[in-house]
């Protein structure tokens, strides 16, 4: 058995009116009606939200039955990754059609985070951490962590990380769904100023992803169903690493848990990175993208910068990062952003992108990571039609 996506639906990012029931059903209509399924064909629902205290809505699983009556009754699941909520939700109605249980399954993945104010944002994400020695430490001050360690052992790379964020806000201009749409150039990201102040050092505002509302969906169904429909992107590979929670137990710079979900992502698809044409990646902050670029074997350890002076990772380099403005400038509501990625990739692969797409693009690679590279989800898809 394999499941392949068939149909996606995706809000705007930002600052929405939306609560978080319209932002589901927004999302889900819109799968639905691209996939051309009718809803009572649908077996079940899986839906990736964080909250964490973000909204009241403790409940929200049954949220998606009010995308349509004839959803009544249907099974419907929320799961939860920290940031990878979104790609957690993937995969358990993945493995629920790989085991034969399911034929037509809904994905959902949906934040509303702009109901908080940034301090009640910040607090609600550190309950992500590890509470008996991070409790009081914001996710800008875990990643500060994570960029003063390199500096210090590979030398100071604010103006590679201002690169980064210059690159992510100039694909941005080209998908319509982003948040910020805006190319706000390198001079601005490499300066310190009043619009752009020190978050938590040496990371500056530039450096950190957005506070966002949104959601995304996708239709999935078994591949024996995949000649009903016009769009079919396959899993060439879905792989879950999870490390250990405390930042004390790892060595944070080598992003083990990442490397080891590109590496067996690359293995089960039978492919290399030399393969792949495009990735989308979980730059929650621009130093996160920069140990992606090792994570993937774009560079050897502590050489990640080579892949942004070489052009490598542009929008026009041999192996694109982010076409989409990534998390940087895309935007970031948390249960969304894996799905979100996943259905962005699959409108590449089926050449439905728009002005964001890349010619020849036949395999992409997707990572997204919850925590400080603890739940790492790594997917490789290809279209199959």
């Amino acid at each position: 058995m394999g499941a392949r996506i068939v149909g996606w639906g995706h809000t705007e990012f930002g600052r929405l009116k939306d609560d978080l029931e319209q932002l589901i059903v927004r999302s889900a209509r819109e799968a639905i009606e691209h996939a051309g399924v009718d809803p009572t064909e649908i077996d079940g629902i899986w839906m990736g939200h964080y909250n964490g205290g973000l909204v009241n809505d403790g409940f929200p699983s049954s949220l998606a039955l009010q995308i349509d009556p004839k959803l009544r009754f249907t099974p419907s699941t929320r799961l939860e990754n920290a940031c990878a909520s979104g790609s957690a939700a993937i995969h358990g109605a993945r493995n629920a059609i790989n085991s034969g249980n399911t034929k037509i399954a809904l994905v959902i993945g949906v934040e509303k985070m702009t109901g908080k104010d940034t301090k009640g944002v910040t607090e609600s994400l550190m309950t992500a951490s590890y509470q008996a020695e991070e409790s009081e430490v914001s996710f800008p001050q875990v990643f500060s962590r994570f960029a003063h360690t390199y500096f210090q052992k590979y030398g100071n790379k604010s103006e590679i990380l201002a690169r980064i964020a210059a690159k992510n806000h100039k694909n941005s201009v080209h998908n319509p769904l982003a948040q910020m749409q805006k190319d706000v150039g390198f001079e601005f990201c490499n300066t310190i100023s009043d619009k752009n102040p020190l978050v938590a050092s040496p990371l500056r505002l530039t450096d950190c992803s957005l506070v966002s509302d949104g959601a995304a969906a996708l239709v999935m169904v078994s591949d024996e169903l995949e000649e009903n429909f016009g769009n079919s992107v396959k899993f060439r590979s879905a792989v879950q690493v999870n490390d250990f929670l405390p930042m004390s137990s790892r060595d944070i710079l080598k992003f083990e848990g990442p490397a080891k979900a590109f590496s067996d992502a690359y293995k089960e698809a039978g492919i290399t990175l030399d393969d792949v044409d495009f990735a989308e990646v979980h730059d929650c902050f621009t130093i996160a993208e920069l140990l992606v670029y090792e994570a993937m074997g774009l560079t050897k350890l502590g050489q990640g910068d080579r892949a942004i002076l070489d052009g490598t990772v542009y929008s026009d380099g041999i192996l694109p990062v982010n076409l989409s403005g990534g998390l940087k400038a895309k935007g970031h509501p948390v249960g969304a952003t894996g799905v979100s990625m996943h259905a962005l990739t699959s409108a590449q692969l089926t050449g439905q992108a728009g002005a964001m797409q890349k010619k020849n693009a036949n395999i992409g690679c997707i990572f997204n990571m919850g925590g400080s590279g603890v739940a790492n989800y790594c997917s490789i898809l290809e279209a199959s039609k």
